[in-house]
């Protein structure tokens, strides 16, 4: 299965007429955040796969799109997956959202205490996942990285600890994320920490996965 993740930055290169015959074989999309949601509803919509996403800490494509009965908008055609666990065909995939908190905006910035409530949350569906098929979890999309890995020292750009508790926990083959922007080849976008390669999206990455060694 090819697996195209995107995060941060519209792409003319995907954001185009091409993107059907450049990116036509893939079977799904994941959304790691940042990015206007009419870039993820022509995704979705040009491919026609599942795409699921998570948010990342800039909310303002949202805010544009609020509505008069106060609710927020999400893109037309694409999932959510903040705080749950999905199945699509043998991959088993969570999300969980946003950055470290850096200012008073309560909007997707969360503590790392807040974080690791989320990811009590998830624990029931994830041991269940490991009782029905063998495992906790392949895929982990998030915004922001694990702490140590792919993250920078200023605050908005840390990364969590409880996703690398998470990672001890729950040995996921994947986790994905955004945020952290990438300026130049030498800079480092692919990290193994014990079971889980951590990937760095920036852009856009394609990931293949051979789901015959799935349950």
């Amino acid at each position: 299965m090819k697996i195209l993740t995107v995060s941060d930055k519209v792409e003319e290169l995907i954001h185009s007429p091409a993107l059907k015959r450049l990116f036509g074989d893939v079977s799904m999309v994941l959304g790691c955040g940042d990015l206007p949601f009419h870039y993820l509803e022509y995704i979705v919509t040009v491919l026609g796969g599942p795409l699921f996403y998570v948010i990342g800490n800039h909310a303002n494509a949202i805010r544009k799109r609020w509505s008069s009965r106060e609710e927020w908008q999400y893109p037309g055609g694409a999932e959510n997956i903040d705080g749950r666990v999905v199945r699509y065909r043998k991959l088993l995939i969570a999300g969980l959202e946003g950055s470290m908190r850096y200012n008073d905006n309560p909007d997707f910035q969360y503590t790392e205490r807040e974080m690791m409530n989320k990811v009590w949350r998830l624990a029931p569906a994830l041991v269940l996942n490991r009782l029905r098929y063998g495992r906790f979890l392949d895929i982990l999309i998030t915004h922001a990285p694990p702490a140590g890995i792919h993250d920078k020292p200023d605050r908005c750009h840390q990364g969590f600890p409880a996703f690398v508790t998470f990672m001890d926990w729950f040995r996921p083959r994947y986790l994905i994320h955004g945020h952290i922007h990438v300026y130049g080849p030498d800079e480092e976008t692919t990290t193994t920490y014990r079971d889980t390669q951590v990937i760095n999206t920036y852009g856009h990455r394609v990931l293949e996965i051979d789901e015959r060694r799935l349950r």
